[in-house]
């Protein structure tokens, strides 16, 4: 089946509103690709006023709690109340530098899809587990732990991120093969468990994506789109990268 493309724009903890504002000025949308941007917490209310038509707001992380005294977290209300309508969940970043674990990220998703969001689930090895060859073992794992929770059909409603650790903000990338080699079998992985999950949910590459490789990417055809770090704060790069998302 044809699935729509993604191309997500991941901030991390860059920007000001006079950045944001003039970023958003200058991005392009197509028919052909859903874009979504994940500013900092600060800026999502100014980001969905701001953004043009067409590009929709996710956040970077959410707690797994409802409300209450957790100084700092951001709950799944606060996010609706924003009209925020993705968010991400297990960034490796959150994982290696936050501690989160995978049962942690599984409460979250849940909690997510409790309130009809979406979760863009982050999966990935480090450069370690790679040259261990495990990088097969480790996706599969972190992702039964989202299946233990929420069940097999949830996976639905949810967007998965293969983004390897070794590829963030190195720049270096996984060759399309390399990346199309992991995508597919984390299809599978699912298949084990529903074929039309499996053929539906839409998987993202994200590692070092930039204009020059997207084209490649994209026409592999188990990669759905591109969690984009830094090339997403320019315009022109990420642009071009939603141009290629054909």
């Amino acid at each position: 089946m044809a699935r729509r493309k993604i191309v997500a724009g991941n901030w991390k903890m860059n920007g000001s509103k006079e950045s944001i504002k003039q970023l958003l000025s200058e991005l392009v949308v197509h028919e052909n690709a859903d874009v979504i941007v994940a500013s900092p917490a600060l800026y999502l209310d100014y980001v969905q006023a701001l953004a043009p038509k067409g590009i929709l707001v996710a956040a970077q992380n959410v707690s797994d709690q409802d409300s209450g005294a957790f100084t700092g977290e951001i709950s799944v209300a606060m996010l609706q109340d924003l009209k925020v309508s993705y968010s991400l969940v297990g960034h490796s970043e959150r994982r290696s530098l936050y501690a989160e674990d995978d049962a942690f990220i599984a409460a979250k998703v849940a909690k997510l899809l409790e309130a009809k969001m979406t979760p863009v689930l982050c999966i990935g090895e480090t450069l370690a587990e790679r040259e261990a060859g495990d990088t097969f073992a480790v996706c599969q794992s972190q992702l039964q732990a989202v299946i233990d929770v929420v069940g097999i059909d949830a996976f639905s409603d949810i967007v998965i991120a293969y983004e390897p650790v070794w590829a963030i903000g190195t720049g270096k990338s996984a060759t399309s093969e390399q990346a199309q080699e992991v995508h597919a079998d984390i299809r599978q992985f699912l298949a084990n468990e529903s074929t039309v999950v499996a053929e539906k949910v839409q998987i993202l590459y994200g590692g070092s994506v930039k204009a020059s490789n997207s084209a490649e990417l994209f026409a592999q055809p188990d990669i759905d789109g591109a969690l984009v770090g830094g090339a997403s704060l320019v315009a022109t790069e990420f642009n071009a990268i939603i141009e290629a998302a054909k």
